[in-house]
């Protein structure tokens, strides 16, 4: 599904950010991913709300005792 008209974003570019090594932490940070930036700002909520449920599901799936999170890497 097409989240961003104005860049052209699918809620799959929106998850496949969340999954960067480098997770982004605001919409700002998942536009700079993905090559580019907020035009007329309307999907930002609908890009949060992807993003919470990516982190939170990546969050869910990870064992406690994962690099990352014994890092402080991931949330």
């Amino acid at each position: 599904m097409i989240v961003c008209s104005c860049n052209v974003l699918s809620d799959k570019d929106i998850r496949t950010a969340c999954h960067a090594e480098a997770r982004p932490r605001s919409t700002g940070q998942v536009y700079g991913c993905l090559g580019c930036s907020a035009q007329c700002g309307r999907c930002a909520r609908t890009i949060r709300k992807i993003m919470d449920e990516a982190l939170d599901a990546a969050a869910t799936a990870c064992p406690a005792a994962c690099k990352g999170c014994a890092d402080g890497q991931n949330p």
